[in-house]
């Protein structure tokens, strides 16, 4: 790989920067474990392995820009969910993060449930093997098409968005005779700490049916007057990359509220309770996630203790992690292309992808890391924005961050916790060609997801 020398971008610790960073990490060439898949590790050379595979060799087989994605990291996050959350607690995976068969498989066999927001991810789900009754699905508007196949199909529950699809969905399971599972999400209020286009229990948005002015209590009684509709539970999701544990307490206190009102009006006490998904991980070492442990004692207590409070039978909870559990098992590999020093400000160093495979950072200004994974430096840091080939200003992968000053085109670098959301939000701007999902496991690794071909483009274009 080169290694031609070019004029570098300001390299002392106290640069200015609007970014995460404000002082360069002690070791540029450390890893640290919190932001990287548990089989993570550097070689004696330096070179990063995952799964016992250099990263070097990875990407001679598969090209970059592609996603590595830890297979026994996975497993092991998906059963420490179902661990921690015991026989008396559904988890379910939000499919929405990243779906695949594989994946799908890999859920099924660690004794997780799915949950699913399109009927193309229902398809997935089900031709990968996943059992119909241990899906759920969600989502604001779901087409007539989408609720016959999940009926059809028998899904374990439909989450009910609005007084239309309640109607929708009893009419559909009326005409195929059959008596639908669903539960009604409701929004509670609560304004988690997070980005505004991900925060999704405040009354300003468009999910869910709000509890404040008794609109949630008439989806109930309405629910409850249908033979086609059998209504299990109440669902409430206050939010993505949730570290703060408060703001489910304050949902799960006034959902429980709802769950009594329901009892006292209508004589029922509903079996579930599902307090959605949302908890954060690490994409910086800043950034300090609660294990599934913590989560699920912290839940159950606060379940428990707002229904002793309220005299009703302790439901059943279910949780949705997605993030939770993909997130940390990926990263996304690049290679370098171009390096801009800018005097006084920042290195942009260009690499093979960008916006079209992570589109976080430009659209929730999200915060990432990135490391030198093909070699170590002893070089001093030098502060940079990792950007993509984009035709666009805001196509930036990781805003700010430190890399070695002797970086050159040709070099490998990663970014980790790419697991969640960026193969599922990948885009073919600028007729980009989406990268492939590689599972590596105990030194071998396969190809889930293929990457993008000019041929599959050109198949959709039939003008």
């Amino acid at each position: 790989m080169s290694r031609s020398a070019h004029p570098a971008g300001p390299r002392h610790a106290d640069v200015f920067t609007e970014g995460h960073y404000s002082a360069p990490p002690a070791d540029l060439n450390a890893l640290d474990p919190k932001v990287w898949a548990h089989t993570v590790s550097r070689t004696d050379e330096g070179v990063v392995t995952v799964g016992g595979l250099e990263v070097t060799a990875l990407a001679e087989e598969f090209g970059t820009p592609a996603y590595f994605l830890d297979e026994t990291d996975f497993r092991e996050r998906a059963r420490a969910w179902r661990t921690a959350f015991g026989h008396d607690a559904d988890v379910f995976y939000a499919g929405k993060a990243f779906l695949s068969r594989a994946v799908v498989r890999w859920l099924y066999e660690e004794g997780l449930n799915l949950d699913v927001c399109s009927g193309g991810e229902l398809a997935t789900a089900l031709s990968a093997g996943m059992p119909a009754d241990r899906i759920a699905f969600h989502g604001n508007n779901k087409s007539e098409y989408e609720i016959r196949t999940a009926v059809e199909k028998g899904v374990g529950r439909i989450v009910l968005d609005s007084f239309q699809e309640i109607v929708r969905v009893a009419h559909v399971a009326r005409s195929l005779g059959k008596r639908q599972r669903v539960q009604i999400r409701v929004t509670v209020g609560v304004e988690a700490h997070t980005h505004e286009f991900i925060a999704t229990a405040h009354e300003d948005q468009k999910f869910g049916i709000a509890l404040a002015d008794g609109q949630a209590a008439e989806a109930v009684r309405r629910v409850l007057g249908l033979d086609s509709l059998e209504l299990v539970g109440i669902h409430s999701h206050i939010g993505s990359q949730i570290f703060d544990m408060a703001g489910f307490e304050v949902a799960a206190r006034r959902v429980v509220a709802l769950l009594a009102a329901v009892r006292d009006e209508h004589g029922v006490e509903l079996p579930e309770i599902d307090l959605g998904g949302g908890l954060g991980i690490a994409y910086t070492s800043d950034d300090d996630p609660r294990e599934p442990h913590e989560i699920a004692k912290a839940l159950s207590e606060i379940v428990t203790r707002e229904c002793e409070a309220a005299k009703l039978r302790t439901p059943r909870i279910s949780v949705e992690p997605g993030r939770a559990i993909v997130g940390p098992t990926a990263f996304t590999l690049y290679e370098v292309g171009t390096i801009k020093p800018l005097d006084g400000l920042r290195t942009y160093v260009s690499v093979d992808g960008g916006m079209s495979d992570n589109i976080r950072t430009a659209l929730y200004d999200a915060e990432y890391s990135v490391a030198l994974v093909s070699r170590v430096s002893e070089a001093e840091p030098m502060l940079v924005r990792v950007v993509g080939k984009h035709c666009e200003s805001g196509d930036i992968v990781v805003k700010d961050a430190f890399l070695p000053a002797d970086l050159a085109p040709g070099d490998l670098i990663a970014v980790p916790a790419t697991g969640a959301y960026c193969r599922s939000m990948a885009s073919n701007y600028n007729h980009a060609l989406r990268p492939p999902v590689v599972a590596v496991k105990d030194g071998a690794a396969r190809v889930i997801v293929r990457r993008e071909t000019e041929e599959d483009l050109l198949r959709l274009d039939v003008g």
